[in-house]
């Protein structure tokens, strides 16, 4: 039985989180899944301590939100205590509903600094931290973590023990280590193994793609949530169908319109929201991923790839719907293209891509 849970008095439902992702959950894609229905929880990219509290525009814009997404939590990583009760601060004053401290990400450039999955191997300083900002803000305190830091230092039940100590009260585990960065399979079991220990809500990450694979999940670990990621670039509808199936309704099926719509509804978000070149960037990124599968959608990503301006954007997806509603073959920018792909994007190591 898939029940809504509680974050200390926020209500979680349905228990489907859509997980941060650096350079892919802005305001715009929140914003866009959101709206399809289906997301308890929405959370922001991962944001850098040390830009908010120096007062970076990039940093202070990331924690933007629309009133329709809360709950909203805001993340943020860094290794240095102060600065982390100071962003914690700043998170409560703008509105979030949630802070979320991220003791998952495996890229060097945050590792390096303590921030991200170094704190898996340090838990005298995540200790520090985690009481620091618990101290200074009354909204709750969460944590997002992984298995371990190196495959042979699987430690995540202690770390949650840990964090539920300090004051935590959510735990999201992605069941890989830092040195697995986004290989192989998630381990799902340790979700089930802090679920038992803890009494605070606990949700799992990784490799939740279908409505089929996020029952399992649930049904396996007896956790609280389920966080999806790279499945809602691939499937924005993907929060609004595994409702459907956890109430028995009939399971929404986009059509290619609605596939289409959604692509040119992303595209108008993201002009509004920044500048073109910018706008175009982000465009190629989700289009790389939301036309995995459909027919002709390798040589559609590569002639969204080698466009340069709004309006080569918005041909090639005429020109590619159409051509699929007609059931004519799409043959892109002629018979021998060369396939080129959008680099595919892995949560927080993306920042690197698109910064």
């Amino acid at each position: 039985m898939v029940k809504s849970f509680r974050i200390r008095n926020i209500d979680i439902d349905p228990p489907l989180i859509l997980s941060p992702m650096a350079g892919v959950t802005d305001i715009s894609f929140r914003r866009l899944v959101k709206s399809r229905g289906g997301v308890g929880l929405t959370v922001s990219e991962f944001i850098s301590v040390e830009g908010l509290t120096r007062n970076n525009p990039k940093s202070k814009r990331q924690m933007r939100f629309y009133e329709h997404e809360r709950p909203f939590a805001v993340q943020i990583f860094g290794g240095q205590p102060e600065r982390m009760r100071m962003a914690g601060e700043m998170a409560e004053e703008i509105g979030a509903d949630i802070l979320d401290v991220n003791c998952g990400c495996p890229a060097p450039k945050v590792v390096k600094h303590g921030g991200g999955s170094g704190l898996l191997k340090d838990h005298e300083r995540l200790e520090t931290i985690l009481k620091e900002i618990k101290k200074a803000i009354t909204i709750p305190l969460t944590v997002k973590i992984r298995a371990g830091f190196y495959d042979h230092t699987i430690n995540a039940v202690d770390t949650a023990k840990l964090a539920e100590a300090c004051g935590a009260e959510h735990i999201a585990l992605h069941g890989r280590t830092k040195e697995q960065g986004y290989r192989g399979l998630a381990n799902w079991d340790l979700v089930r193994q802090i679920k038992e220990v803890v009494s605070v809500p606990v949700s799992g990450s990784g490799d939740v793609t279908t409505i089929e694979q996020a029952f399992a999940r649930f049904s396996e670990t007896g956790c609280d949530g389920v966080l999806i990621g790279r499945g809602a670039m691939a499937n924005p509808w993907i929060f609004r169908q595994i409702e459907d199936a956890i109430h028995g309704r009939e399971i929404f099926q986009p059509t290619l319109e609605d596939k289409r719509n959604i692509l040119l509804e992303y595209f108008e978000m993201l002009r509004e929201d920044m500048p073109e070149m910018a706008a175009i960037g982000r465009m190629k990124q989700l289009a790389g991923q939301f036309t995995r599968g459909l027919q002709g959608g390798a040589l559609f990503r590569t002639a969204v790839y080698h466009s340069h301006s709004v309006e080569e954007i918005l041909g090639r997806i005429s020109e590619y719907f159409e051509a699929i509603a007609a059931g004519r073959p799409y043959f892109g920018e002629g018979a021998k293209t060369e396939i080129v792909e959008a680099p595919e994007l892995d949560s927080c190591e993306a920042a690197a891509v698109v910064s």
